[in-house]
């Protein structure tokens, strides 16, 4: 069996979904951390990202609708 490729926007996705998550669980004052602004605005745009591939791959399929691509899986 072939191995699956691993997709680097998913692996992308949840790092900084997980980081996001530690970060605002914190007691810190997390509404004025910079840096945690940093890492939800780089989360935002890697979904973002996906969801506009997802769009493409789909509008790219055209009446095709029963082959779906791997990566357009959409979690």
């Amino acid at each position: 069996m072939a191995k699956k490729k691993s997709n680097p926007l998913e692996a992308d996705i949840t790092r900084l979904k997980a980081k996001v998550g530690t970060r605002t669980a914190a007691p810190e004052n997390a509404e004025g951390d910079a840096s945690l602004r940093a890492l939800h605005k780089r989360l935002k745009r890697a979904q973002r990202k996906k969801r506009l591939l997802v769009s493409r791959l789909a509008r790219a399929q055209g009446k095709k609708k029963d082959v779906k691509p791997a990566t357009a899986s959409a979690t």
